[in-house]
């Protein structure tokens, strides 16, 4: 059997605890800018600190991409130790990390870059899977194969209360963001091959809009992986969450439901009510 592989993710993929002790995920951070301070994503930042900033400057942040010496220190004390390295990032579409560290890579013969085409647990989906094979004794290259195979196969979504994060981000005009306002809309956004594109828009009461969001996705469950799914919120109230949990439980019997907080970068973007279920399907997205 091989040398057991290094499985890392840069911190976009906003993992819980309990998956990154289990198998010893090496998480990279992306550094936080508010203002002409830059913090280090998960370490001396957190959403609910971007949130305070937010009510007392209106101000919201920019991520930055871990850099190309950084991933370079990165795969070099690792490689030195033995190891060969799996790496996973947020898509390429989203961020130049995953361009940054397919150059840092070049340089080492056991280290392998995975584009998640995803973005927060969706790319999380991935980094569990890769951990698990690690767990089973396959090759790094291996791993990585599998894993860009299964990336088309994660179904990402999230629905947001409120267009306030999204607009003041340039991502939707005030027109679109006053319309949605005024008609109570919660849009749901997809990722798809790598880019948001908006899915349904409900109507009605965020915990309301919820479950009927959660009835439309999981269907009859007939064509999910059941091994594992992500209920990742943005700062939901707990109450909201666990009736999502309970109403997740109720369609599919998954084999693991993890509840996740939204790292920086979804929160800046969505704001605090967001939530989504996220999971593999067993074919590709259309």
């Amino acid at each position: 059997m091989s040398e057991k592989v290094l499985i890392a993710s840069d911190s976009t993929t906003d993992l819980p605890p309990e998956l990154i002790e289990r198998y010893h995920i090496q998480i990279i951070p992306l550094g936080v800018t508010l203002g002409d301070k830059t913090y280090t994503d998960g370490v001396d930042i957190d959403p609910d600190r971007i949130y305070r900033l937010y009510e007392q400057t209106g101000e919201l942040p920019k991520t930055s991409a871990v850099n190309i010496a950084e991933f370079v220190e990165f795969f070099r004390t690792h490689t030195q130790q033995g190891r060969p390295v799996v790496l996973f990032t947020i898509s390429a579409e989203f961020s130049s990390t995953f361009s940054n560290a397919r150059l840092a890579a070049q340089e080492f013969d056991r280290v392998f870059v995975v584009d998640t085409r995803n973005l927060s647990t969706g790319g999380g989906l991935l980094v569990a899977r890769a951990a698990e094979l690690a767990e089973q004794g396959w090759e790094a290259e291996q791993i990585a194969q599998e894993c860009a195979r299964l990336a088309p196969c994660v179904d990402t979504s999230f629905v947001i209360d409120s267009l306030e994060f999204l607009h003041k981000g340039g991502r939707c005009s005030a027109l679109a963001a006053l319309g949605a306002n005024l008609l109570h809309l919660k849009p749901c956004i997809l990722v798809r091959d790598g880019r948001m594109t908006l899915g349904k828009k409900y109507r009605g009461k965020f915990s309301a809009v919820l479950k009927q969001y959660i009835a439309d996705h999981l269907g009859d469950g007939s064509d999910i992986n059941p091994a594992r799914v992500f209920v990742t919120h943005a700062g939901c109230a707990p109450e909201v969450v666990d009736a999502c949990v309970a109403q997740v439980k109720a369609v599919v019997p998954f084999g693991e439901v993890l509840v996740t907080r939204a790292g920086c970068t979804i929160s800046s973007h969505c704001g605090r009510n967001t939530l989504g279920v996220l999971f593999l399907r067993n074919a590709p997205i259309a």
